[in-house]
């Protein structure tokens, strides 16, 4: 029943006020989320730039097609910087999301941190292995839209 981690880095060639512009707009998640997921904000009013304390409230099919709501809360953005997003409600126990931005020489690195807790206790630990290849396979989805769109 333990807590797990992932990260992803990535290099992108453009300015961190570019990145930062793109994924500080919570309504660009879903060009950055597999169709397999089924994601879709089902917030009836976002602004175009995360702040600490919204909430945002999606739909997501992350197994077997079955429909279920994710809520979320930005708890700390730093502009330009970095921003967290934790899970309220979901499939996880936990989930905490650190998107952190750092000036490269060919423009801005991007590092992931997701620290998370399986939910249904020892049998969500045994099944982490699936869960860390889903989420692997999620942001190598992001690492290439990403790539595309910069």
């Amino acid at each position: 029943m333990g807590i797990y981690q992932f990260k992803k880095t990535q290099e992108i060639n453009k300015p961190i006020q570019d990145v930062w512009h793109f994924i500080s707009n919570p309504c660009n998640l879903k060009l950055i989320t597999p169709d397999y997921m089924g994601f879709n904000i089902t917030s009836s009013y976002l602004p175009s730039n995360m702040y600490a304390g919204m909430i945002i409230c999606y739909k997501v099919s992350p197994l077997l097609g079955i429909k279920m709501n994710w809520v979320t809360e930005i708890t700390h953005v730093k502009e330009g910087k970095y921003f967290v997003d934790e899970q309220r409600v979901g499939p996880y126990k936990i989930w905490h999301h650190e998107h952190i931005l750092q000036a490269s020489k060919k423009g801005t690195i991007m590092t992931d941190i997701v620290s998370y807790k399986p939910p249904f206790g020892i049998i969500g630990s045994l099944t982490n292995p699936i869960i860390k290849k889903k989420l692997k396979d999620i942001f190598d989805y992001r690492f290439k839209a990403l790539a595309e769109i910069f």
